[in-house]
């Protein structure tokens, strides 16, 4: 096995991006039970009924793994200029600006397959009589343009300055639009969770009480013998990626070749047991937060994020909810990195004077800066960093400083801090709604390869 590198980023999955709004992706769900990208696929094709060779030649292939972007799916085109804008937009999205060109090769591939899933989604909706209307295509459009601070006119002409166009944004968000409301016509309403179902996951829970289990997040890139060490440093490119601040979960839904793509490549917590081995290995070292790979794994490379760790049915003190205050302190206008850093300082420095949540008002006043209170906060919702000095602070003190030079500084003053006496089991209505997702989900990744399986896709 290659040599396995941790590192420590951010807490890049959860949050709603840009990137997974562009992708279609629904957000990170907590799935009930979930496996590593190397099991079988629930429902799929057994693959291991294919009668092929360990050792593959392919006769008269030289042109099989060009890249052709022009292509017809059941008669309706994808040109060129379709791939482009859409790799454009992924860029955008993701602050990508230096890619290699097989990384560009990579991207494009991808966006590809999306496209002809766009498009195969759409004629299944207007099949079924399932349509969107403009209005609704403008709407979510003036959404996503309000997340980069922009009205949608400036920000049709910022995606055409960036090599994008707002078409190609307004095609994504329609198929989105068309599919989701296609399987809440023709999935949904046909799939149902048992009490049974219900009643033997909880007594599953409780026999394994105890037990810890993983939020592991997944980028798995395939490879074979000639491709390995290229494949290698690909990994290695998308981990410095990650260490400079991209999102995992943006990178994941473009370049991740497992079947938990669509999710960001979020496996939901699992038990070491469920993971291939030389996963599991690796998570059993790491702590929330950290970054290991690139993981050698049967066909290819794995890369893995521990998002979080927690033991079935054990109290642990990230479950605490906190009473915060948050004490801000914007900079100036114009502040150099010098003033900033001098400022920072001398705030870090008066807000250790802070005695107990009462006199934070009165303290804000006196420093120019502005407070936030906030109940009931999950301390597992915070940053990792955060988390470790909420679960040791004083009642009434003030962490150590945190913000940046466009945000200002913070601090956070703890008013109180409850920590259930133990955990009780799932709630059945809750847990029958997260079943039902899984199920639902299952058969949404069916539906669309089914309609691959029938797809009739003619190059040019």
């Amino acid at each position: 096995m290659r040599s396995m590198k941790f590192a420590t980023i951010g807490p890049t999955l959860g949050k709603l991006t840009l990137g997974k709004l562009l992708l279609g992706a629904a957000g990170l769900s907590l799935a009930v039970s979930s496996v590593a990208q190397t099991a079988p696929d629930d429902g799929g094709v057994v693959r291991q009924s294919l009668d092929i060779p360990a050792d593959v030649t392919l006769f008269d292939n030289a042109q099989s793994n060009v890249y052709r972007p022009t292509a017809r799916v059941n008669g309706e085109v994808i040109t060129q200029t379709d791939v482009d804008q859409r790799a454009a937009l992924l860029k955008i999205a993701n602050n990508l600006t230096k890619l290699s060109p097989e990384e560009e090769k990579q991207l494009k591939t991808q966006v590809f397959s999306q496209l002809v899933d766009e498009k195969l989604q759409l004629q299944e909706a207007r099949a079924n009589d399932v349509t969107v209307s403009d209005e609704e295509v403008l709407q979510r459009f003036g959404q996503v343009a309000r997340q980069f601070g922009m009205q949608p006119d400036e920000f049709s002409a910022y995606l055409t300055a960036n090599g994008s166009a707002a078409v190609s944004l307004a095609s994504q968000l329609r198929a989105d639009l068309a599919w989701s409301r296609l399987l809440g016509r023709n999935v949904e309403p046909f799939t149902n969770v048992s009490a049974e179902e219900v009643k033997a996951f909880i007594e599953r829970q409780k026999l394994a009480k105890g037990t810890a289990e993983y939020r592991i997040a997944e980028i798995y890139l395939s490879a074979t013998p000639e491709t390995a060490e290229a494949t290698a440093q690909n990994a290695l490119r998308l981990i410095d990626q990650i260490k400079q601040g991209a999102s995992f979960t943006d990178l994941a839904l473009q370049f991740s070749e497992a079947s938990t793509a669509p999710v960001g490549g979020d496996l939901g917590f699992v038990r070491l047991d469920q993971l291939p081995s030389e996963l599991a290995t690796a998570a059993a070292d790491m702590q929330p937060g950290q970054l290991a790979g690139p993981i050698e794994v049967p066909g290819g490379f794995s890369i893995i994020y521990l998002v979080d760790v927690k033991r079935i049915l054990t109290a642990d003190i990230r479950d605490a909810k906190l009473s915060l205050k948050q004490v801000t302190l914007p900079f100036p206008a114009g502040v150099t990195g010098e003033q900033a850093s001098q400022l920072a300082r001398n705030f870090a420095v008066s807000s250790q004077a802070i005695q107990g949540c009462g006199t934070v008002e009165e303290f804000a006043s006196r420093s120019g800066a502005s407070v936030v209170s906030r109940d009931d906060i999950a301390m597992r919702d915070l940053p990792g960093a955060l988390q470790e000095t909420m679960a040791s602070l004083p009642i009434g003190q003030a962490s150590k400083p945190f913000g940046s030079q466009e945000q200002g500084i913070s601090v956070l003053v703890l008013c109180g801090r409850d920590l259930p006496d133990e955990v009780a089991a799932p709630d059945p209505d809750r847990l029958e709604q997260q079943l039902l997702q899984e199920k639902v989900e299952k058969r949404a990744k069916r539906y669309m390869r089914d309609l691959r399986l029938d797809a009739l896709i003619q190059y040019s």
